[in-house]
């Protein structure tokens, strides 16, 4: 290929000369006037080399030099100097020139330089271009080994096959490293011992059956010591491998700080030595490895617990279900499933309306918050109760769980059944009994002390009377009897039980507030029963008020609802009791046994305010006295 050259020189007769002498050896030439021209020339016809004049248009051809250098830094520049001078030799060398000449120039001594250099360029050239071939082989040998780790790296993050992993990182390392053969060792903890947990190129039954102590072992160095080990020498060393090895090296499979084994590569036979590089490529391998490990025992923890978990659930006789934020359910148990009758694969990931129709179970997601923390009943179609919780959970969602309190239900049913029996065919003996009691001063005289025996006999008639008419009621009232409903004004039931209870209060020196709120809406209910709840409530306040104190009663309403308060400065209520003063026949335990009461009294308001839809709560402080609330719905919100 025929070379061509640029000729950057103003004309003048030396300007043909030259052009006719390198066409005489073999060149072609182009010319070129000005800086434009050979910007012009380089960028369409890419010359093989420049000669240039230092007086082109009486432009600085040193700047011109520079610049063009920068674009193509392998471009051979030969400098005709039309004067001498050493200033002008200097720039125009530093500059980066190939050949400089100086007058008086000779034909000969032109193409000289210019052959001189195009050999020059061309050395330069070939060098460059090995230097490139080498470098891309580097390089390609890295894409290599990355591609290899690369290809560990998902083997480590995408599967569960741990001995597929490691059999692969020995594979890489052994292949990575043009090794002979590679191995992981373990440590065994009881034994203290090395064991190959994989291996590349090792006969299987060696490999099974290696152990390796971890004193005076080079392994067993690299364990203890954590830092890793290349060994490239002469000597043979069998007492510290258990095989004879001409280069071996190896590294510390790390969790956190903890040293778990050993990765190592070796070579029996050659005597090829191993790298640093080698080195911290077996590196990269162990740490993937010892994560593949650890995922392996973390996964196997999980899956242990998971286990644990599931058996748990699935024999819990709870029944129990959880749902994400989004109302969706994640977790379901057998009991559940079973109470429910739904197939928990049908249940899974989907909301509960999706799938079930129990109109209990539906009506508890839509109570209020607080509502849904209490503890709520569901009738099942095959006629189980379950008493029924809805808990939010920050962060997770909600549980719901349910216990099945069918076999309380019929006991409780049973016994209301036999109390309001045995309550009922009791009044007709007690009747009797008080009676004769009062037929015996009729039938002849009787001393002071028959008199108070008389006397007590009527008090515990009548205690016992009041306890079977209390039993009795209630009994009613759970039974659904009192099933008449008008609309009252809750303020004139109140003042009139009021006007029955103030003179207890008179007499015990108190001081009753009363604050009752005008034009207060109606509310649907049952007079009867609403005055027994205010007497009950009213009453107990005054009984347990010491003399002097304060007892305040207050009616008002909030929203469309009507509230009822009454407080008291009475012992108060020891907070272990309050859960339960609603039970029958619970009383608080700082309660005297002497004091009067039958304990169903709190029953039986609880029992009226709930079926008047409704709610009731006491808030008390030892010491203090106590606050009970009783919220009513107004007659326009109640359904």
């Amino acid at each position: 290929m025929t070379k061509l050259i640029l000729l950057a020189l103003d004309k003048s007769p030396t300007l043909a000369l030259l052009s006719r002498a390198f066409h005489a050896v073999g060149y072609k030439t182009v010319i070129a006037h000005n800086k434009a021209g050979v910007e012009k020339v380089m960028q369409e016809s890419h010359p093989a080399l420049l000669l240039l004049g230092s007086s082109l248009q009486k432009k600085k051809s040193t700047e011109l030099i520079e610049a063009l250098l920068k674009q193509y830094p392998t471009l051979p520049i030969v400098f005709l100097a039309t004067e001498n001078s050493p200033e002008l030799t200097r720039k125009a060398l530093r500059s980066g020139v190939s050949a400089y000449l100086e007058p008086p120039l000779k034909t000969d001594e032109i193409v000289d330089a210019v052959q001189s250099s195009l050999k020059r360029a061309r050395r330069i050239g070939d060098w460059m271009r090995q230097e490139i071939k080498g470098t891309t082989a580097s390089l390609e040998k890295r894409i290599s080994e990355m591609e290899v780790l690369l290809a560990i790296g998902r083997d480590v993050t995408g599967t569960l096959d741990l001995d597929g992993v490691l059999k692969n990182v020995v594979e890489a390392a052994v292949n990575l490293t043009h090794a002979e053969e590679g191995s992981l060792l373990l440590l065994d903890e009881k034994s203290d011992e090395l064991y190959m947990r994989a291996s590349h190129n090792f006969e299987d039954g060696f490999a099974r059956s290696f152990r390796l102590p971890v004193n005076d072992t080079l392994a067993g160095q690299v364990l203890e010591t954590g830092e890793a080990l290349i060994l490239s020498k002469e000597a043979l060393h069998k007492i510290q491998t258990a095989y004879l090895v001409q280069s071996l090296i190896y590294v510390p499979l790390k969790i956190g700080e903890r040293v778990i084994g050993v990765l190592g590569v070796d070579n029996r036979q050659h005597r090829l030595p191993f790298t640093e590089r080698d080195v911290l490529l077996i590196s990269i391998l162990a740490d993937y490895a010892a994560v593949a490990i650890e995922n392996a025992r973390l996964y196997q923890a999980s899956e242990n617990e998971r286990s644990k978990f599931e058996a748990v659930l699935s024999n819990m006789n709870d029944a129990l279900l959880i749902l994400d934020e989004q109302g969706i359910v994640q977790l379901v148990n057998d009991t559940m499933c079973n109470a429910l009758a739904v197939e928990a694969r049908d249940l899974l990931n989907k909301t509960i309306p999706e799938v079930i129709s129990q109109r209990d179970f539906l009506a508890l997601l839509e109570l209020d918050d607080d509502k849904k923390t209490q503890y709520n009943e569901i009738n099942t179609e095959d006629q189980r109760v379950f008493r029924a919780q809805y808990t939010n959970i920050q962060k997770v969602g909600a549980v719901i769980t349910m216990q099945d309190i069918s076999h309380l239900k019929e006991l409780n049913h049973l016994k209301d059944n036999f109390v309001h029996t045995v309550s009922h065919d009791l009044r007709s003996p007690l009747t009797a009994v008080l009676g004769y009691a009062e037929l015996l001063e009729r039938v002849g005289p009787v001393n002071k002390q028959q008199k108070e025996f008389i006397r007590r006999i009527h008090t515990s008639v009548e205690d016992i009377t009041e306890l079977i008419n209390d039993l009795l009621d209630l009994g009613k009232i759970e039974a659904g009897f009192d099933i008449h409903r008008e609309t009252l004004q809750l303020e004139s039931i109140l003042r009139y039980a009021l006007s029955n209870i103030e003179i207890q209060s008179k007499n015990r020196n108190q001081i009753l507030d009363i604050d009752i709120a005008p034009n207060l809406p109606p509310i649907c209910g049952n007079a009867v029963r609403l005055r027994q709840m205010f007497d009950n409530l009213i009453g107990n306040a005054i009984k347990y008020t010491p003399e002097g104190k304060r007892v305040s009663v207050e009616l008002h309403l909030e929203g469309t609802q009507i509230i009822f308060k009454v407080s008291d400065q009475g012992h108060g209520i020891p907070q272990d009791d309050q859960p339960h003063i609603f039970e029958k026949f619970y009383r608080a335990s700082n309660i005297s046994s002497s004091a009067p009461g039958t304990g169903l009294g709190l029953s039986i308001v609880k029992t009226i305010v709930e079926n008047h839809n409704g709610r009731i709560w006491v808030e008390s402080k030892v010491g203090e006295g106590s606050t009970f609330f009783v919220v009513l719905p107004s007659k326009k919100t109640h359904k």
